[in-house]
């Protein structure tokens, strides 16, 4: 089992998150749809051959975003990361994923 976070604009954040869960992650035992998520702001500066989702080239941009973590089994890693890539509107999305202890499943 691993746990998938990622930070979405606050615009998609519906979109990529029903993305993910039907890729399959985000269930728990005899639950789907399971995640958490925190409203931030994230930051970032598009560099020269970027092209940039939101904001310019060589400027710092701040954008509401939420933090929204979900499990994710084994076998279903590679298609929730190619749902998460195709649903995310960012060019580079900003994710994490941790594989969590056995003793958690």
């Amino acid at each position: 089992m691993y746990k998938l976070c990622v930070y979405i604009p606050e615009t998609h954040t519906e979109e990529v998150k029903r993305a993910l869960f039907a890729a399959g992650a985000g269930r728990i035992g005899d639950y789907d749809s399971c995640c958490f998520q925190l409203k931030g702001t994230g930051q970032f500066r598009p560099l020269d051959g970027s092209q940039p989702f939101i904001g310019r080239t060589g400027e710092v941009e701040k954008v509401d975003e939420y933090r929204v973590e979900m499990v994710c089994a084994d076998e279903l890693v590679d298609a929730t990361l190619a749902a998460l890539r195709e649903a995310h509107p960012y060019e580079e999305p900003a994710f994490d994923l941790w594989k969590l202890d056995d003793r958690c499943n």
